[in-house]
Formats: C-alpha cells, structure tokens, sequence
C-alpha cells in the first residue's frame, strides 16, 4: 500500500512504552545492583531488550526464564524477580502525555493503542494506568503473537479499529515502527516529546 498523504486523521493510535510510559529494565535493576560496571554487564549479556521481546512477541516468562537462568544459572535470583517486580521497569507516564490523551478525549478524539507488551504483564499493568479507560481498543502484541514493525499487526489494528487509508495518526517512538505503519495506511509521526506531538496534531488539524 502506498503511503498515504497527511489529511486530517479522524482517530490516533498511540505507542505505549516510550510514548505514553517511561519502560526499561533499567529502572528495576538499578535498585538491585549497586555496582554500575556489573548493572551494565547484567542488561547487556542477560535481562536484555532482545530476551524481554520474546515476550512482546507471546512466549512466556515460565519459558523464557527457564532458558536464561540455564544459561546464567549465578543470577536465577535476579532473573526470577523481572516478574514479580515487573511492575517497577515503568517509573511512570511520559511528562505531559496523560495530560495530552485526556485532553483529546475530553475533545472526543477517538482513541486507540497499538502495543508491543507481555500478554502476562499487560493485565497488572493496565490496573494501574486509568488513562486506557479513555481507549476504545487496544492491540497487544503478546496477546496476538504479532510484534511491531511487522506488517501483520498493523493490518490487523486497522481491521478492528475500523479505520479507512490516512483515517488514523500513529504515534511511535520508533522510526521503524512509524515506517510500517505508514506503508499500512496509517499517517507516522516520530514520537520525540510532547510539545513537538501538540504542534504536529495542530497542524494535523486535532486539537493539541
């Protein structure tokens, strides 16, 4: 599908982690290795983002960790707490994003997410941020076992949002996602604050 000139998108489907939420292993470890040498070492050779996609993409953490704590059999401990504290990679929100969705809701823009997430930390997550309350469909990646940038997930997103060519702004802070997504249909915007995102939805004539 070509890509589609910026019109006048009628809804926006926003990125989660990165956008609208801080994420990173980074927050969590940070708390349990004093070390900065050792942390460094720890999130590039064993918690790192190419292992924790796995479950973006649908396995689970029973699965994953097994395979790692085999392979790091010194740090089961570590390992073992990513998913009971799962919670604590997510400091919070993004500064001025929640404030920016609940805005656009009170505007009754119509809302959606597209979502690269565990299908077993979505649900403890999503009980802790009411702004999704504001959405009126979600896609998780781990639930569909389909991850950004591939195209199948946005195909997907566009089939249950119900949205036409140029119909949606998705919002990644991803250039590789808001590349695929544009070649499905959807107008990109690079996700890089929120007040360069106020001056695109403007622009974009949608409140901001």
């Amino acid at each position: 599908m070509p890509r589609v000139e910026p019109g006048t998108p009628g809804s926006i489907v926003f990125d989660v982690g990165g956008v609208l939420y801080d994420w990173h292993p980074r927050h969590l470890y940070r708390k349990l290795i004093d070390d900065p040498d050792r942390l460094e070492w720890f999130l590039a050779n064993v918690v790192t983002l190419e292992w924790h996609f796995q479950h973006d993409a649908g396995r689970p953490f029973a699965e994953t960790s097994a395979e790692l704590i085999e392979r790091f059999p010194d740090h089961r401990e570590l390992i073992a707490l990513y998913d009971e504290r799962w919670l604590e990679t997510i400091p919070g929100p993004v500064p001025g994003m929640i404030e920016l969705v609940d805005e656009l809701a009170a505007a009754g823009v119509p809302l959606y997410a597209i979502t690269n997430f565990s299908h077993e930390f979505w649900p403890r997550f999503r009980t802790t941020a009411p702004v999704f309350g504001h959405f009126r469909d979600i896609v998780v990646s781990g639930d569909e076992r389909l991850v950004k940038p591939g195209a199948e997930i946005f195909a997907l997103a566009r089939r249950r949002f119900g949205l036409a060519p140029g119909d949606g702004l998705f919002i990644d802070d991803r250039a590789d996602n808001v590349a695929a997504s544009e070649a499905a249909g959807f107008i990109g915007h690079v996700f890089d604050g929120v007040a360069p995102l106020r001056r695109r939805l403007r622009a974009l004539g949608l409140p901001g």
